[in-house]
């Protein structure tokens, strides 16, 4: 076999099938933080490399949505090694994925973003909370 070829297995192919943008979670959350009176732009590019799922213009505010299997949520992340003909692959990805997270916030932060990185598990346990603290945070820097 070689080496960073991805072998087709039954248990990931409804992995390829998931989508990355307008996920259940970001849906809830948007729709919260317009049911209290927030308005945000969806997908805004700030920059190369850094494209947020919401941004709340007025605030300044760029929110990501990260999903806890992809983006690895403590909580309900991958707790087990890998196993299975792409490992590997599996945990280059995953690692890849993080250091993309922590660069893309780092952007929004250098041109003067406030970044909230909220996990999907939170938003759907409580995205009307979640709104109120995005919004929260958003009037505390209002001018």
């Amino acid at each position: 076999m070689l080496a960073g070829v991805w072998v087709s297995t039954p248990q990931g192919k409804h992995l390829a099938r998931r989508k990355s943008k307008n996920t259940q979670p970001e849906i809830a959350l948007r729709s919260a933080i317009h049911k209290q009176g927030g308005r945000f732009r969806l997908h805004r590019r700030l920059a190369v490399g850094c494209t947020p799922d919401l941004v709340l213009p007025r605030y300044r505010i760029a929110i990501f949505v990260d999903g806890c299997f992809w983006h690895g949520c403590p909580e309900h992340g991958r707790k087990v090694p890998w196993s299975g003909p792409n490992a590997n692959l599996w945990r280059e990805k995953l690692e890849r994925t993080r250091a993309r997270d922590a660069r893309s916030s780092q952007i929004a932060a250098d041109l003067g973003w406030q970044v909230l990185r909220v996990w999907e598990c939170a938003v759907l346990k409580d995205p009307d909370g979640l709104a109120t603290e995005v919004l929260g945070a958003g009037q505390s820097r209002d001018p």
